[in-house]
């Protein structure tokens, strides 16, 4: 069997892109390519992360420039074959612009940036991004967004959520989904949701940033770890 590839995307701005790269090469044994959001070729690779950041300095609406950028083409082309697309928080707010997600990240619900830890509750294991996880299960990652505010119409969200598709909720420490655990006024504590098929994940908490001990925590490791489970 090859050896497992995966792709992180770069856009100007990007500033988590470089964390992602440890997360993976940490999981995989090997450094991801990093691909220039010019490109207009993807590589070959098994599966692509959409890194968090301020691409295009948030100008317009946070992603809505990077959606448009020559690589993303390749990325819905991938994605749409059933490749795993992980998007993280300006990465999750450039997938729903793409159209690869459905809903939009908005202003938190304070109009102010947030950076902290944040508790998530994993709403679903039948994914490769949380099949090491647990359901139900408390995990700590930290946010560091200031549009982190997940918003659908009604009919979507009662879709995402008929159809198992909400991968996160902020919560307590107990697992409990509640107005307090919620840092942004995401509807119903959405933290994270997938497509249809479940091999694309948006995700507003950063895993990458809770993926070694000298950072403090490794709540992290297990997405990076299934990952590459999944796909060997």
């Amino acid at each position: 069997m090859d050896p497992l590839k995966a792709a992180v995307i770069v856009f100007p701005g990007s500033n988590c892109d470089r964390d992602v790269a440890v997360a993976l090469k940490a999981s995989m044994g090997k450094a991801p390519l990093m691909v220039w959001h010019r490109d207009t070729e993807l590589p070959a690779v098994d599966l692509v992360v959409v890194p968090g950041g301020f691409s295009y300095g948030d100008y317009l609406r946070c992603g809505a420039m990077a959606a448009h950028s020559p690589i993303m083409r390749e990325v819905k082309a991938l994605a749409d074959k059933g490749a795993p697309v992980l998007g993280i928080c300006n990465g999750f707010q450039i997938l729903t612009e793409a159209g690869l997600l459905p809903g939009v990240l908005m202003r938190n619900a304070a109009l102010r940036f947030i950076c902290k830890d944040v508790t998530l509750r994993v709403e679903t294991t039948d994914s490769p991004f949380a099949r090491r996880y647990a359901a139900g299960e408390a995990i700590r990652l930290p946010i560091a967004h200031a549009e982190g505010n997940y918003f659908a119409d009604a009919d979507t969200l009662d879709r995402l959520e008929g159809e198992g598709r909400v991968a996160f909720r902020y919560c307590t420490a107990d697992s409990d989904v509640t107005a307090e655990a919620n840092p942004n006024g995401s509807a119903r504590n959405i933290a994270g949701i997938y497509n249809e098929k479940r091999t694309v994940l948006g995700l507003m908490p950063h895993p990458e940033r809770l993926a070694e001990d000298a950072l403090g925590g490794t709540d992290g490791i297990p997405m990076f770890e299934g990952l590459v489970e999944a796909l060997s």
